[in-house]
């Protein structure tokens, strides 16, 4: 068994390594080569494989959801750059389009089940639709559904697309059927008329506005750090990085259909 983690910034990477130092991710190899780099030659022997891999978002969710290490799949999260509301939104003319150098990968190494995620602002750019075409062309079966991240209690929306993709002939119907009533919203009301959200959550305190709308009163991870330098790559990498908890549920899901 081994793990494979490809991510370009160094920062990230460091990160990676030191939460596998810690054992809070499977061990494994993490290469810092943009993935146009990468050969499928380098990926042999590797059972998992985690593109775009950032903090170890995907690696830290297949273990929440009971992924076992050993089990193979691979997974993608390429850049939102060229698809976010934020960015200058060329789609596939932007060189940080990166699904083609992914896909040219999977083809070559066929790996049993592929997961990845993306901007839900993908969907209306056509990048969905190339995904699964060019996925089923290599006979993939693929699902995908748009999921925020307050679906899971998290302190903010970040609409996300997420796909799955495997070679067992399996319908990504049965798979998107698996997922109704998987994602429980649990929360529960403070005396002083806040939210106190449970789970990963349970530290961040929610003020609900006559509207109905809620916002943080405190948040739930302590962003600042000496010097600006590290507070930028720290601020930089958690917003890069999926929300695990609700990969995992994502994951759960397949599992369950697969089962």
């Amino acid at each position: 068994m081994a793990v494979y983690y490809n991510e370009f910034d160094p920062y990230a990477a460091q990160w990676l390594r030191n939460l596998i130092g810690r054992g809070l991710l499977p061990a494994g190899e993490v290469d810092e080569r943009s993935i146009v780099d990468v050969k499928a030659d380098d990926l042999k022997g590797f059972t998992q494989c985690h593109f775009f891999a950032g903090i170890g978002g995907w690696s830290y969710a297949l273990r929440l959801a009971g992924w076992a290490d050993d089990r193979p799949l691979w997974t993608g999260s390429p850049p939102c750059q060229p698809f976010s509301p934020s960015g200058r939104q060329r789609g596939v003319e932007d060189e940080r389009h990166l699904w083609p150098t992914f896909f040219d990968l999977i083809r070559t190494c066929r790996p049993p089940v592929v997961m990845g995620e993306q901007v839900a602002a993908a969907v209306g750019k056509d990048w969905l639709d190339g995904v699964c075409s060019d996925l089923e062309k290599i006979d993939y079966s693929c699902g995908a559904v748009v999921v925020p991240a307050c679906a899971v209690d998290a302190p903010h929306r970040r609409d996300r697309l997420w796909f799955v993709a495997d070679t067992n002939g399996s319908r990504g119907e049965a798979w998107l059927s698996a997922q109704d009533g998987g994602l429980e919203r649990i929360s529960e009301v403070a005396d002083n008329g806040s939210h106190r959200r449970a789970g990963p959550w349970g530290e961040c305190h929610w003020l609900t506005s006559p509207t109905g709308k809620t916002r943080r009163v405190k948040p739930s991870l302590p962003l600042l750090a000496d010097g600006l330098s590290p507070r930028v790559g720290r601020l930089r990498a958690y917003g890069n990085a999926i929300v695990p908890q609700l990969a995992a549920q994502v994951i759960a899901a397949y599992m369950e259909k697969d089962q």
